[in-house]
């Protein structure tokens, strides 16, 4: 492979940076070398030398990775045991192997072929499922990377075949493939930045830089005799630290951090690095934060094998009541009864023991009542989920008009659980944000610029509009009121009564991105003509200057497009040079900007000497840089937090300060993030004193390094002159904040766990409204270094426990109605209160909170908030994000949903279920989750209902004729009961009943509810529909006894036989099972129809073709409709009468309840069906105001907090209108 090259100008892009490019130096002693000594530090790795860790001990793992949850060998043992953990299949399995004994009452084929049916069909969506794993994980694998084959010469590889120790040269946006040290890059000191989004969720490119040593390693040739040894940190999961060794040429380097390029982070802004793998496969570090894949259960299944093992006790109940009933039969009534020729006997019934042959009994009845316990049930359920999915992965409403990528359900086990979601637990980058920042307003000499408004500003004022005019609604209803006068080029998104949205067009001009900003006061050159245009020009000059970004010509545009860290910077810069300030180049030492005073000009280009650069990061939250204009005037150009800013202005740089803080509470109250900008002028001497203190800390060698530059920097930030803020939009991904909105009012918690920053975290959680103005925020931090003593970390447990105590108790006395409280908290306080003795009093204070934020915390961390979270609520918990920093919580949560979006597909193969954008949770959880969780449950509920009808009925025969064993039915009845005659109704509820259309359930989100207070299918509704069941076995099989015992059934006289009795019987069950389900259907479709009245008339064509075949194959059954029950009224009657006495009660019982105290879905039900919704709009938007769940999170809280304030302000003004007024 060719040389790729160092740029042409040899750019040192390191000098830009203070803080973050801190050159490691040669190690001559021991004093700074690292302590690699003891557990923990045992990796060696010989660069450029692969096969050496091939064999012990350094028998390193290859770079092959496998998400799937079986393998080869693993797949029938594990897959067998999952089958085998429901409770109904061991029993099956145990009937089965009763069934090969000569005491069972049906043949052993009819007991096997079901269960290995039912357990094979399982087993196969199984594999089926995890074969798609498996093909997204050969993707990953397939990868290429260019490798070092020897003698400097590259070639390509696929990832899997990456060894450690290999040297891998990554291009420009490739994913790295592994864990590497960074040796060189194509900048000449070897500095590159790295995209990290994937791992942490920071949108800002990170810096990392090469040793110096290795820096000559700047072509494929100068690898042909490398080599060099690495001591290290074992592998581990802590994505912030690193700790090793290098020895190169008879010389010691310390490495950190800085010079790590971890696996599934991405190349940005620089042609290619070279570096030599470290951890692969398994041992890196994003895959040591993967948790191991789990095999989920939905509650509702969990709970089934409860129910099952309540009717297996019945079910040994009733065999032991049997049993002991034969076994006095056996040994009392049977030696009288000389037609049994009780002489003869046998180990099943031998009256000298009764005992032995009850015991046999026994075994028999456990077979006989099987029929209690459902084995069509799983099946049933598995077909039902299956198309339930399907609908899922073909709902247009969730497909992605843009990319074309669909909902998909990866697994159907977990369809209803979608529907009794408490708690969403996500991802904050990729997920909620799409990584654009939009400049939206800003204020310059304290007047504020920018006409345009936020979506609250919109819907507020459009709502307190419509009170003060009298056309009020109330307040709930405020989501009616979403407008975004920014989505598209020229055109608003508003929802209508439907649920869904509308596109209403309006003009605009052309939209540019990153710039949303609309003031004529300052476009067009028109600044010049205001009366601080001196400050509008340092404001601008500012947005121009201070940043890292590096230009690079656009051939198709004619201008350029900019490298930026942060989508912060890239936003002021496209603001600059619509405001006539175009950022052309950079040199090792100036910057350029393009200036335009007006639109007439053409534009003027200045140089700008960049004499330091003091960049930001999380401890200072600001960035400075120290520039001399062409005037030969130095100037220090600073921006960052306000809170920080106006703390160091110096007292004549405060004209603007008041004015300017008004704006930013008013720019916080649209939602908007804000940054604070400020200058100050240096003069030579002073700036002299102040660099030769600087460069000398700079070439300081030491742990204080850092330490002492943030001190010298923080010298020259002060005093500053305040210029203004800026407030720039943070682009959620379209219909977040609506789809939180709705999310919140269907009673529904939301969690944020990001790597992000507290500031960047904040910022979105105002943005998509988990965060409002006047939210109490509660702040759990601490400022500790990273390796601590017992006693500092004995102190830091109490700190935080008294941080909480103290929220805790505040929240208590909170006395406020309206009061809401925000939790927020990073990552190395996250790691004490995750403590089992703290963890209980975190979680605790977090569900008392209306939203909770976590803060750069690593992929274990979130998986381990999310296993708090299920474990300690007990209720369940959903985890939605996009990239592999996500997968340990998508794996550990109940529900894992993945964002299929741009950055790769980690979080999709890890999850249970994968939509396009966050916008889509909302239909899958309030309509799908809603649907899936109510059809299951009913289907559960009717199921036993009807077996326990059926199976009851046998048990009443048997006691009825001396506990023989005998069974009123013929075999093909009871075979085909399950399988065809009961099967498709019951499957066609489960995958077709609505209570609601899905416009209704967006209207009305707090029907969601009824999922997470399980009101169809707790134990009152369980034991109701048993109870059901119960009643109607008693109504059939006694009235059917009554009506043909005693009496001719026909007209010449006969009497009924037991296949007559057992055919009207089963009859009556056909028909009273099927009504039963038409009554509790609330939506049918010709399908519904067609299944239920279709099983019923099936029933008879089966007798007519059963009666018609050979008395060989019929037996007792040959032509018992056509010519023993058909002619005989007395048949139509018993059915008729049977099937009214068992479903009357049932119709009479939710007659009551629709009449006395109807359920949320009963109503909606009535107002659509007398057309309400039509004919009165008032309680139509009545009814809809009252479905919403009382909520502190959401854009309508912040609507609503909005116009509370706005009535307060109004009612001040009013009352000081009537005390001038009366004065």
């Amino acid at each position: 492979m060719a040389r790729g090259g160092r740029n042409q100008e040899r750019l040192r892009w390191s000098k830009l940076y203070t803080f973050a490019c801190l050159r490691p130096t040669v190690l001559l002693d021991n004093e700074h070398r690292h302590s690699l000594q003891g557990p923990g530090y045992s990796r060696i790795v010989h660069c450029n030398q692969p096969g050496s860790h091939r064999k012990k001990p350094l028998k390193y793992p290859t770079n092959y990775i496998s998400t799937t949850k079986y393998n080869i060998v693993t797949f029938l043992p594990k897959a067998i045991f999952e089958q085998f953990r429901r409770v109904a299949n061991l029993y099956f399995l145990l009937a089965a192997l009763l069934s090969l004994t000569p005491v069972t009452p049906f043949s052993a084929v009819s007991m096997i072929a079901p269960l290995a049916f039912v357990v094979g069909l399982s087993m196969a969506k199984e594999a089926l499922e995890d074969w798609r794993r498996f093909m997204q994980d050969v993707k990953v694998n397939s990868r290429k990377v260019s490798v070092h084959r020897g003698e400097g010469h590259f070639g390509y590889r696929h990832w899997q075949k990456i060894r450690v120790g290999d040297i891998v040269k990554v291009e420009k946006d490739q994913f790295f493939p592994a864990d590497l040290l960074l040796l060189s890059s194509s900048y000449a000191d070897g500095i590159c930045y790295v995209e990290t989004m994937n791992l942490d969720g920071e949108t800002y490119l990170k810096v990392k830089r090469s040793l110096e040593v290795t820096l000559p390693l700047d072509d494929d040739a100068a690898f042909s005799n490398f080599t060099a040894t690495i001591r290290c940190e074992d592998p581990n999961p802590s994505l912030y630290t690193f700790m090793g060794n290098f020895e190169y040429e008879q010389q010691v380097y310390a490495l950190d951090p800085s010079q790590i390029l971890l696996r599934d982070s991405k190349l940005r802004n620089t042609a290619y690095v070279y570096g030599v793998v470290i951890f692969t496969g398994h041992d890196s570090k994003v895959m040591q934060n993967a948790t191991q894949s789990s095999s989920k259960r939905s509650k509702i299944e969990k709970k089934m094998d409860k129910i099952i093992y309540i009717l297996f006790t019945f079910l040994m109940l009733i065999s032991l009541i049997s049993s002991v009933g034969y076994a006095v039969m056996t040994k009392f009534g049977m030696p009288h009864w000389w037609y049994m020729q009780p002489n003869k006997t046998s180990y099943i019934y031998n009256a000298s023991e009764p005992a032995l042959s009850g015991f046999f009994h026994l075994v028999t009845a456990l077979i006989l009542y099987g029929y209690l316990i459902p084995i069509s049930l799983y099946v049933s359920i598995e077909v039902v989920k299956v198309l339930q999915a399907t609908f899922i992965n073909q709902d247009l409403h969730m497909r992605d008009g843009e990319t074309g990528n669909p909902a998909q359900a990866r697994t159907s086990n977990l369809n209803e659980e979608l529907g009794q979601v408490d708690t969403i637990l996500s991802d904050k980058t990729g997920t909620l944000t799409c990584n654009q920042m939009d400049f939206l307003k800003c204020s310059i000499a304290g007047v504020s610029y920018g006409v345009d408004s936020s979506e609250v500003e919109i819907a507020a004022a459009k709502h307190f509009a419509s009170e003060a005019s009298g056309t009020s609604e109330q307040h709930s209803s405020t989501h009616d009121f979403w407008e975004n006068s920014r989505s598209g080029v020229g055109s608003s998104e508003i929802e209508l009564e439907d649920g869904n949205t509308s596109m209403v067009e309006k003009p605009q001009k052309p939209a540019t991105r990153g710039f949303s900003f609309e003031d004529d006061r300052l476009m067009q050159g028109n600044w010049t003509n205001e009366p601080n245009a001196g400050i509008i020009l340092l404001f601008f000059r500012t947005l121009a200057l201070c940043h890292t970004a590096i230009p690079e010509p656009n051939e198709k545009t004619g201008g350029f497009t900019y490298e930026v860290e942060s989508p912060d910077e890239g936003a002021f810069l496209m603001a600059a040079r619509q405001f006539g300030f175009e950022f052309s180049k950079r040199t090792q030492s100036s910057v350029f900007v393009r200036e335009r005073y007006s639109a007439s000009e053409d534009p003027l280009e200045r140089e700008f000497k960049v004499l330091n650069l003091l960049e930001f990061n999380s401890r200072r939250k600001r960035m400075s840089v120290i520039v001399r204009d062409d005037t030969g005037q130095i100037l220090l150009l600073c921006k960052g937090a306000d809170s920080i800013i106006l703390d160091r202005l110096s007292r004549n740089g405060r004209v603007y300060e008041r004015d300017t803080i008004k704006h930013l509470n008013e720019y916080g109250e649209a939602g908007l993030r804000t940054l604070a900008l400020a200058y100050r002028v240096l003069g030579e001497s002073e700036y002299s004193a102040w660099n030769a203190e600087f460069l000398k800390a700079k070439t300081t060698i030491g742990p204080d390094r850092e330490a002492e530059l943030e001190r010298i920097a923080d010298m020259i930030e002060r005093d500053l002159i305040l210029i203004g803020a800026t407030a720039v939009e943070d682009k959620l991904q379209k219909g977040v904040p609506q789809c939180i909105d709705k999310l919140a009012q269907a009673g529904l918690k939301i969690w944020v766990l990001t790597g992000d920053k507290m500031e960047t975290a904040i910022n979105i959680g105002f943005a998509c409204s988990l965060l409002r103005q006047g939210m109490k925020q509660i702040c759990l931090s601490m400022e500790t270094s990273d390796i601590l003593s017992q006693d500092i970390k004995k102190a830091a447990k109490e700190n935080i426990l008294m941080q909480i105590t103290n929220a805790s108790q505040m929240i208590k006395l909170e006395k406020d109605p309206n009061a809401a409280f925000a939790l927020i908290i990073d990552g190395k306080t996250l790691t004490y209160a995750l403590d089992d003795d703290l963890k209980n009093q975190f979680l605790s204070l977090a569900v008392n909170c209306a939203s909770v934020i976590c803060c750069r915390v690593s992929p274990k961390q979130k998986a381990l908030v999310t296993r708090l979270v299920k474990e300690g609520t007990g209720k369940t918990t959903l985890a939605i994000g996009d990239g592999a920093n996500d997968v340990g919580m998508i794996q550990e949560a109940d529900i894992g949903v993945g964002i299929s979006g741009v950055e790769g597909m980690q979080a999709v193969m890890a999850s249970d279920f994968s939509i396009s954008q966050f916008r889509f949770l909302e239909r899958l959880l309030v309509v799908h989750g809603h649907w899936c969780y109510k059809r299951i449950a009913q289907m559960i509920c009717y199921f036993f209902y009807k077996n326990i009808a059926f199976g009851l009925t046998i048990f009443y025969f048997e006691a009825y004729t001396g506990f023989s064993g005998q069974s009123v039915y013929d075999d093909w009845y009871m075979l085909l009961f399950n399988v065809i005659l009961t099967s498709l109704p019951v499957i066609s509820l489960g995958v077709f009943e609505q209570d609601v259309s899905s416009e209704v359930c967006l209207q009305f989100p707090a029907l969601y509810q009824q999922g997470p207070r399980n009101l169809f299918f707790d134990w009152y509704r369980i034991f109701g529909w048993m109870g059901n069941g119960l009643y109607s076995s008693i109504a059939i099989y006694f009235l059917n006894i009554h009506i043909f015992y005693n009496q001719a059934f026909r007209a010449e006289g006969q009497t009924a036989d037991m296949a007559a009795v057992g055919t009207a019987m089963f009859t009556c069950i056909i028909w009273a099972v099927n009504l039963q389900i038409a009554l509790t259907m609330s939506h049918f479709t010709w399908i519904q129809h067609l299944f239920v009245w279709g099983s019923v008339a099936t029933w008879y064509l089966f007798l007519v073709a059963y009666g018609m075949s050979s008395s060989l194959i019929s037996g007792n059954g040959y032509q018992i409709l056509l010519e023993a029950l058909g002619p005989a009224p007395m048949y139509w009657a018993a059915t008729l009468l049977v099937t009214l006495a068992c479903n009357i009660p049932y119709l009479a019982h939710i007659s009551f309840q629709r009449a006395i105290n109807p359920l949320d879905h009963h109503v909606i039900q009535e107002i659509k069906y007398f057309k309400k919704d039509v004919e009165d709009q008032h309680m139509w938007k009545r009814e809809r105001s009252k479905a919403r769940q009382k909520t502190d999170i959401g854009f309508s809280a912040r609507v609503d907090a909005k116009i509370r304030q706005l009535r307060e302000k109004f009612q001040r003004k009013v009352s000081s209108l009537s005390i001038q007024t009366q004065s």
